[in-house]
């Protein structure tokens, strides 16, 4: 059996890190198109820099919590026959043991440069003078995808859909494209999905089975269940 798991902000939410879409979530504290945009990042790239090492540090002092461990345990087991994708820019997935994750909208703890295209280790606190340790320009920035930008990974992504058997989304609202359109490319190739979430999504419809709870409860024990 080849799995694909696909996991969203839900995922870290019992780690501490704030969901996006929620009636509390960041996007209701913030202008996306002021810190999530290559135009709002040419604006003012001061303010986004802020934005990114405020959250580069309350990712560096959370935890990996039960439902990562499960996944990287489940990676273990089952190695190249799972994929794992994630939404996430927190390397929680990593630090509790899972190798080879595809970051579709990239990772705070990871710089890169505009002029060049290097990258690099980001550092803990960034700023528009940094310069890049490989062309020294002083055009670097988080790598992250913000909005209007291409998803990383998407041909491996799309590889691993159309080879494997279930496709797993956990802690996804399905309110962003391409990810919450990747249950469709799944099930275009005959795979069984599943959804795992605090609650129904906008797109719970489109999947063949739902598990819902906290996903510290949920992911473990479907895990268990599944490696038996």
């Amino acid at each position: 059996m080849h799995i694909t798991v696909l996991s969203g902000a839900g995922l870290s939410a019992e780690s501490g890190l704030g969901t996006f879409r929620d009636k509390d979530g960041l996007w209701t504290k913030y202008d996306l198109a002021e810190v999530a945009t290559p135009e709002g990042f040419a604006a003012d790239p001061e303010k986004v820099h802020s934005f990114y090492n405020a959250r580069r540090k309350n990712a560096a002092d959370a935890a990996f919590n039960a439902a990562h461990e499960a996944l990287a345990r489940l990676k273990t087991v089952f190695g190249q026959r799972l994929t794992l994708v994630t939404q996430n820019v927190d390397s929680l997935l990593e630090a509790a043991g899972a190798r080879d994750v595809l970051h579709m909208h990239g990772a705070l703890d990871r710089a890169k440069c505009t002029s060049c295209g290097h990258r690099f280790p980001a550092l803990r606190v960034m700023s528009p003078q940094d310069p890049c340790p490989n062309c020294s320009s002083p055009t670097t920035r988080p790598d992250i995808v913000w909005f209007g930008e291409y998803p990383e990974h998407m041909g491996e992504i799309e590889q691993a859909l159309s080879r494997c058997d279930l496709f797993v989304a956990i802690g996804t609202s399905g309110q962003v494209y391409p990810a919450a359109g990747l249950v469709d490319l799944a099930r275009e190739s005959g795979a069984q999905t599943l959804e795992i979430n605090l609650e129904a999504s906008d797109i719970s419809h489109r999947f063949h089975d739902a598990r819902y709870g906290p996903a510290t409860e949920v992911v473990p024990n479907w895990v268990q269940e599944l490696i038996g």
